[in-house]
């Protein structure tokens, strides 16, 4: 047994060992390929999922962004609608008041008094007129005064008119504001 060569041997068994290593590394190299590309396809499976999730949220934003302007002009609208309404609902409600104005208007007018013009700017009446004396103007005032409906006559001007020929010599034109009030609306204190 002297002349047995076992050099081949260990030759084929280290070629042997290094092609099975060589089959591992590839078969590792495959396997690991194989892992790193299904993550990468399950990674990019998720991320088309998660664009087309936001997507989804970025359409129904829009839509939810329309439904809030449209509900804002609504409000508007309903807004403006509402203040028309409290219009109408205040000249309805004045409406009786302007009436009973007139009527308060005439029962303080002073014998001997008439009125050429009268104005009203929001609570403020301004007439013009002529009167027969000073004293008939000094009575139209404190009747005024005297009203439920008026309060704080102001002789604003007056001036002699002896070429009146309704009153005679001592005939005068007057200007004359007061302030309507409502003696029926509900005091600061009430309220």
């Amino acid at each position: 047994m002297a002349n047995i060569n076992l050099l081949p041997w260990r030759e084929w068994e280290r070629e042997r060992k290094q092609k099975e290593f060589l089959g591992q590394v590839v078969g590792i190299l495959i396997v690991a390929v194989v892992v790193v590309l299904g993550i990468g396809q399950y990674l990019d499976t998720t991320i088309e999922s998660q664009n087309g999730r936001n997507s989804y949220l970025d359409r129904k934003i829009k839509l939810l962004d329309e439904q809030i302007a449209e509900i804002r002009d609504l409000q508007r609208q309903r807004d403006d609608l509402l203040a028309r309404m409290r219009v109408i609902q205040e000249l309805q409600g004045n409406r009786p008041v302007i009436v009973r104005v007139f009527d308060q208007m005439v029962q303080t007018l002073a014998k001997g008094v008439h009125y050429n013009k009268a104005e009203m700017a929001g609570n403020t009446l301004t007439v013009a007129g002529v009167a027969e004396s000073n004293n008939r103007i000094s009575a139209l005032m404190r009747n005024l005064d005297g009203s439920d409906w008026f309060t704080d006559p102001n002789l604003k001007g007056i001036k002699e008119d002896p070429e009146n020929s309704d009153y005679g010599e001592q005939a005068s034109t007057f200007d004359l504001s007061f302030q309507q009030i409502n003696p029926n609306a509900p005091k600061e204190e009430d309220l």
